[in-house]
């Protein structure tokens, strides 16, 4: 999510993300420098108990998970938070691939504006399941009469207008939920963004999206995928295990609690058993008096290892089914929270044949910022904050009333469909959040 400062709006291009994960919800307060690289002004972290697999389980924990964050990050910017962008995931996230044309009735004009919007707006009539929602369409390409590959089709003459795009959909109910638990953490949602789509932002170079890459985001509940070619976003998919899974497959696996598991994993873990060796042993302290426990390194990893390659599968599932295999020339970038393990991007190109590296959001970073930041873990909330900036600049983001008068001749010319965010805020409107 993103956060803007209210009291400074109008000179400011101050934005805050504030991704709310199974494990952790993270806000980073940042701003961008004269060399164009995001300044982080603060940033907050909590563990994250109201969230599992992007889902919210429960409201006030959630809450409350997010007051903290956003309290840490004021503290440490000096900047008050009020206005929130929020990173939409979870396993309700899925996307599909369509196909939409219009045939223009005055072929002597240029193709304008109002063209694109009614045929972009067009793909949110498809038919959905019950229960679900077109979160964003993204055109890929355009063609004009035929003529294929047409990315910016603006300004040129034809008859035929078509499309190939890039849909996602969600389901409404946990769009709702999250919305409800920002708004009850006093906060003002700007907007509704995919989250594997601003972790690329903040880990992939454009040559990579150029060539052909698969971005793999490895959070606690989910692992978000999505495959870029010749620059354009070809595939996005969830698959329903994280790095939580692991833990809990460590707890059961050595008969220890959660926390030490945790902790294990973090300290100790690795993602190849033949990287250990069986003298190397790590004691957990015993439960209430009882003697510590003692756990061989290669049975950790061991157990870390098989899950692993059971979540690798489904990723090299996902890629062979996009369609895209043969053209990655860049091969995979692992971020996340979970790309933080030991051997895994070995173990990564040992079982996709694939050239693997990890992704960290450093290069956006100016030189100043705490070194924490520069983790995996935090690429999505980076990500959120460049997609922010980017969005504020462009003037995509009028979140005060003022700004929405100024805009108002605007939008009246323009046929562009509310966005999802829109048809939330209009469902809750009437309704008091306690």
């Amino acid at each position: 999510m993103f956060v803007q400062n209210n009291k400074t709006m109008e000179t400011s291009d101050i934005i805050v993300g504030l991704d709310i994960g199974t494990t952790k919800i993270a806000a980073i307060v940042g701003q961008k420098n004269e060399h164009g690289k995001i300044k982080i002004l603060g940033h907050g972290k909590t563990e994250s108990i109201g969230v599992k697999r992007g889902l919210v389980s429960n409201i006030e924990n959630t809450v409350t998970s997010i007051r903290i964050a956003i309290e840490q990050s004021e503290q440490k910017s000096g900047v008050d938070i009020n206005y929130v962008n929020v990173g939409i995931a979870g396993q309700h996230i899925k996307s599909i691939q369509h196909h939409g044309s219009i045939i223009r009735k005055n072929i002597d004009e240029e193709i304008s504006r109002e063209d694109i919007d009614t045929l972009n707006n067009n793909m949110f009539n498809l038919n959905m399941s019950p229960g679900e929602e077109i979160i964003d369409v993204i055109p890929q390409e355009y063609i004009i009469d035929a003529e294929q590959g047409i990315k910016q089709p603006i300004g040129m003459l034809g008859n035929t207008l078509e499309a190939n795009f890039h849909i996602i959909i969600g389901q409404t109910a946990a769009a709702k939920n999250i919305y409800k638990c920002v708004r009850k953490a006093g906060l003002e949602v700007v907007d509704l963004i995919l989250e594997p789509i601003v972790s690329a932002l903040a880990v992939l170079s454009d040559e990579e999206k150029e060539a052909g890459v698969v971005l793999v985001d490895i959070g606690g509940g989910t692992t978000d995928i999505a495959i870029f070619q010749d620059g354009i976003i070809r595939h996005t998919s969830v698959i329903p295990f994280g790095g939580d899974i692991i833990t809990e497959d460590i707890k059961e696996g050595c008969t220890i609690i959660k926390k030490h598991a945790e902790e294990l994993k973090i300290k100790f873990g690795s993602a190849l058993a033949s990287e250990n060796r069986e003298e190397e042993i790590v004691a957990i302290p015993g439960l209430r008096g009882r003697p510590p426990k003692e756990i061989t390194l290669k049975n950790l990893a061991s157990i870390i290892q098989a899950r692993m390659e059971e979540i690798i599968e489904h990723i090299y599932y996902e890629i062979k089914n996009s369609g895209y295999e043969k053209k990655l020339i860049a091969g995979i970038v692992l971020t996340g929270g979970g790309a933080q393990l030991k051997h895994i991007a070995q173990l990564c190109e040992f079982m996709t044949g694939m050239d693997t590296r990890i992704g960290y959001p450093n290069e956006h970073l100016a030189n100043d910022v705490p070194d924490e930041m520069a983790s995996p873990m935090y690429a999505t909330g980076v990500g959120l904050v460049i997609e922010g900036i980017s969005r504020y600049e462009k003037g995509e983001n009028p979140v005060r009333e003022e700004d929405n008068k100024k805009s108002k001749a605007k939008e009246k010319k323009s046929l562009k469909r509310p966005s999802f965010l829109k048809q939330i805020q209009d469902w809750f409107e009437g309704d008091e959040l306690e």
